[in-house]
């Protein structure tokens, strides 16, 4: 089972990527920290030091338009960020 969704490609996490040599991805939210570890170091091939994981819930959005009131919700998701080993990266983008 693939507990990594997908990696967060965002301006403040690829600071905290340069920084820190962090790496953020969304997970599935049953996803414990063993797992996602597990799951990092087999599809990227590095060595994961630490795991940190966070819960976001969804959150209620309204916008008014033309049509009226439009009511709608975000998506709730867990994100994990990742610390891997000292002069090791991960390259998202290498098999585009």
């Amino acid at each position: 089972m693939a507990y990594i969704v997908k990696p967060l490609v965002t301006e403040k996490m690829t600071g905290i990527t340069e920084k820190q040599n962090k790496f953020g991805f969304i997970v599935r939210p049953e996803a414990n920290k063993l797992q996602i570890k597990a799951e990092v170091e087999a599809t990227y091939g590095v060595t994961v030091t630490d795991v940190n994981t966070s819960i976001y819930a969804g959150k209620n959005k309204s916008r008014y338009t033309r049509a009226g009131l439009l009511k709608g919700r975000t998506n709730a998701f867990k994100k994990a960020i990742v610390t891997v080993k000292e002069g090791e990266t991960i390259d998202f983008y290498s098999n585009i």
